[in-house]
């Protein structure tokens, strides 16, 4: 059985290393440039990351994918329809970090797809 979307322990935030880094030195992550012309910070489940990867980061190296422990960003974390009527989380705050749960190098593969193989449930 799927887990229902209001029960998911970790999203999935895809970002670029140098933006990440200064996130660490901020002690928070206030979004990529898209984020801020959408007025929230995107996330995925991990039924969906592999999909935006390739929808809006394909061939793109030093990226990262940030794992977020869901319960922790409370009621700033909304689930709202988006791509192809699924529900997408999104951020109406800046991400503490004290939600992060790991960090790990978003590996690309020859054929301009990244690798989650090692990385996801």
């Amino acid at each position: 059985m799927q887990e229902s979307y209001k029960t998911m322990k970790y999203i999935y935030k895809i970002s670029d290393l140098s933006l990440w880094q200064h996130a660490e030195a901020k002690k928070r992550f206030d979004g990529a440039p898209v984020d801020h012309a959408d007025g929230y910070i995107h996330f995925s489940t991990a039924a969906q990351v592999v999909e935006t990867a390739a929808k809006h980061f394909k061939g793109l190296s030093d990226l990262v994918l940030v794992v977020v422990d869901a319960e922790k960003l409370g009621a700033d974390l909304k689930w709202e329809i988006s791509r192809g009527g699924a529900r997408f989380p999104h951020l109406y705050a800046p991400l503490s970090l004290s939600a992060v749960v790991a960090v790990h190098p978003l590996p690309l593969g020859k054929d301009g797809l990244h690798d989650f193989s090692e990385l996801l449930p």
